[in-house]
């Protein structure tokens, strides 16, 4: 038996009405395991929540008889829902499913946010993350900023490439380097980003 099979039988909330409808049965221990990290790496709530719209629309695609190729679904749902998608393809897209008798606005009004998947985590499975510890937590920050970095290094990089490209900018062989630097106002001390957290802290832990 699942560990939240009992969550099935009574939990109201949106999801647990989606579990119903689409026979869902693994959704709950999925969910769960995936957000606290049991299963291996975390998942966000967004990811979470674009996974459940996923279930849901192959669910309504498989019980009309559809035929797809690996990555149709994740394809149709990226045009129902990316901003960036045109109407028109939108529009395309729902035709063609509406065509194939795919519930389509039953299945859109059961898409669910990550505020969803939030509240049935937490109210309905009763699931919670352990708090990271201060390693875990410098790692994740060190990801993030080294994440920053290198996304302004390629925008700048392209943006100069595009000046000169357009003979706007004249310049030679060029890189680019970006080296954010801590200035403890306190203590004085200068510090790389890198430097700081591999320390975990300024000299003023030595005062």
């Amino acid at each position: 038996m699942s560990e939240h099979d009992d969550v099935d039988e009574s939990c109201d909330c949106k999801i647990g009405r989606i579990v119903d409808r689409y026979d869902l049965q693994d959704l709950n221990d999925d969910l769960a395991a995936d957000w606290t990290g049991a299963a291996g790496e975390r998942r966000s709530l967004r990811e979470l929540a674009r996974e459940v719209d996923r279930r849901v629309l192959r669910t309504a695609m498989d019980r009309a008889g559809m035929e797809y190729r690996d990555g149709e679904v994740e394809n149709v749902y990226r045009i129902l829902t990316d901003d960036d998608v045109s109407s028109g393809s939108r529009t395309e897209t729902r035709r063609e499913l509406e065509h194939a008798s795919v519930p389509i606005e039953q299945v859109e009004r059961d898409f669910v946010s990550h505020q969803t998947v939030h509240t049935h985590l937490t109210d309905c499975l009763e699931a919670s993350m352990e708090e990271p510890d201060d390693a875990e937590r410098i790692e994740s920050a060190r990801d993030t900023l080294r994440a920053l970095q290198n996304r302004t290094v390629a925008v700048t990089d392209d943006t100069i490439g595009r000046l000169d490209g357009a003979d706007a900018l004249s310049v030679g062989e060029y890189s680019v380097l970006v080296d954010v630097t801590v200035v403890c106002e306190d203590c004085g001390g200068h510090y790389t980003v890198g430097e700081l957290l591999d320390a975990e802290g300024c000299d003023c832990a030595d005062v």
